[in-house]
């Protein structure tokens, strides 16, 4: 039996999977590291965290699973993106890694978006936002234009950690797509906005596929990790892009629903020129010469779990659902908006605020659980609704993360979305992406649609029910109000807020 390993370099920690040609992980093994915070907003890594806690996952993993180096034919990337790490002529780091959370670029953001916000979006199809690697150099070159003149590249953080392992230094179309930097429809580093911002074309490192051999291990790394120096090392993706492989989203009509923290709505395209304005992202796939379009939700998970420490900080989250399926559509009258942290999509808004609207004094806990479920997947049906309206079609979702692990929630979904909704038998997410493109880059298939029918298998599929779906509809239109009915209100109540 021949394996692959499937690395995703997450915010909090790096996971490893060890999956054989089967598509079982017969291994997995997960190594955290440190937030640095320096300052309000500020939000960093060491890239030399990635790199030895990787390679201690993987030694370990290695050992546990008991499979001969040999057998171990390939190693590919999934990654956090939009992480920003700079190297000097002598390819070493020259600051802490900027990560995709930290917030401190937005004068740059208002400053990019009103000089040349237009031409971005018509090259790279994405908004200019906080969270985007170019902001981040442009911050360096303002505030620390000593180690701006030193960077001779800059890497995202996968990116930097498979130069670690392998010494050579490549990024690859998904998760350069992040960057602002990147012409998406024409997959090459856009000089034009390079000039524009003074940055040299140089520093933008040299662009392959996610499924590419890039490289073999080198024989330190091999020791340390006990795999071989044959082991081939292939590009991987952006996290996302990596998600999307790891749950079948590789075809037309297919769409993922991700509830983890936040909440994703991401669906395949294959239409370059479909132009969203930038309602939502745009990214090139891990998938060669394909797209996803992505909505975000900030605060999807977050807000169940906020109102379980909140309201219920003793109780698990199965004690938190219990009897919610018994709670009638609606609530009782109770709506709610995850505006927690601000929103993303549709309204790139970071002063709006959650609500709960139609409280009365009849409500139970259990509806309050209720609307909360339901809000979430109103603002994610938000993200849907975009995508229709532009003519894609969205008939089948793969649900995952936390809004997959509860029926009633998954049944919401089917209701909501009005969709057919599937839930896989074993989720890996972004690090069974990166194995897939290891498993496909190896040449164990002639497709990655080819993989995902090996490793991918769908365990229950939920259906929409007609009367369900005419009562969420006319919820879902009273739910949309609610953001221009508040917007003015959060403004106003802004300057309370300690943060």
């Amino acid at each position: 039996m021949k394996y692959v390993i499937g690395i995703d370099l997450g915010t909090s920690a790096v996971k490893t999977i060890l999956v054989n040609q089967n598509g079982e992980v017969c291994a997995e093994v997960s190594k955290s590291y440190p937030l640095i915070q320096e300052k309000a907003g500020y939000s960093e890594q060491n890239p030399e965290d990635w790199v030895q806690q990787t390679i201690h996952a993987l030694a370990e993993l290695v050992s546990k699973s008991g499979v001969q180096a040999g057998d171990i034919e390939g190693i590919s990337y999934s990654g956090q993106m939009h992480g920003l790490v700079l190297l000097d002529q002598e390819q070493r780091v020259l600051r802490n890694a900027i990560l995709w959370n930290d917030t401190r670029t937005t004068p740059q953001c208002i400053k990019m978006t009103e000089e040349f916000g237009e031409q971005l979006l018509a090259a790279t199809k994405n908004r200019v936002l906080e969270g985007f690697t170019l902001p981040k150099i442009l911050w360096v070159k303002e505030h620390e234009p000593e180690i701006f003149e030193k960077t001779a590249v800059f890497l995202l953080p996968k990116d930097y950690v498979r130069f670690r392992m392998t010494g050579a230094i490549h990024s690859e179309f998904s998760d350069a797509a992040g960057t602002l930097l990147l012409h998406v429809t024409r997959k090459e580093w856009d000089r034009d906005i390079c000039r524009r911002f003074g940055i040299s074309a140089d520093i933008c490192p040299p662009l392959v596929e996610s499924h590419d051999c890039v490289g073999t291990l080198l024989p330190g790394i091999a020791a340390e990790t006990g795999l071989s120096e044959n082991t081939k090392v292939f590009a991987g993706g952006a996290d996302n892009a990596c998600g999307a492989i790891g749950a079948g989203i590789l075809s037309s009509g297919k769409t993922l629903c991700s509830i983890g923290t936040s909440g994703v709505i991401l669906s395949y395209e294959e239409d370059k020129e479909r132009d969203f304005k930038g309602k939502v992202h745009f990214f090139n796939h891990g998938k060669e010469d394909a797209f996803y379009t992505m909505g975000v939700t900030l605060a999807a998970g977050y807000s169940l779990s906020w109102f379980k420490e909140t309201f219920a900080p003793n109780e698990t989250f199965d004690q938190l659902l219990q009897g919610v399926e018994s709670v009638p559509i609606g609530a009782n009258g109770l709506l709610f908006t995850p505006y927690l942290v601000g929103e993303r999509t549709p309204h790139a808004d970071s002063v709006i605020r959650g609500s709960f609207i139609g409280m009365d004094g009849a409500h139970k806990r259990e509806h309050f659980v209720r609307a909360v479920m339901e809000g979430i997947t109103f603002s994610l049906h938000e993200s849907i609704n975009l995508f229709r309206e532009e003519g894609k079609s969205v008939d089948t979702v793969i649900s995952i993360g936390g809004g997959a692990k509860n029926e009633t929630w998954i049944q919401m979904q089917a209701d909501i979305f009005n969709a057919k909704v599937m839930k896989l038998e074993s989720e890996q997410g972004p690090a069974m992406g990166a194995a897939m493109l290891a498993a496909f880059g190896s040449g164990w298939f002639g497709s990655l649609e080819e993989c995902a029918e090996q490793f991918i298998r769908e365990a229950s599929t939920f259906y929409p029910k007609e009367q369900n779906v005419e009562k969420y509809q006319t919820l879902f239109d009273l739910y949309k109000k609610v953001y221009t009915q508040t917007k003015d209100l959060n403004a106003g109540l802004k300057s309370f807020r300690k943060n």
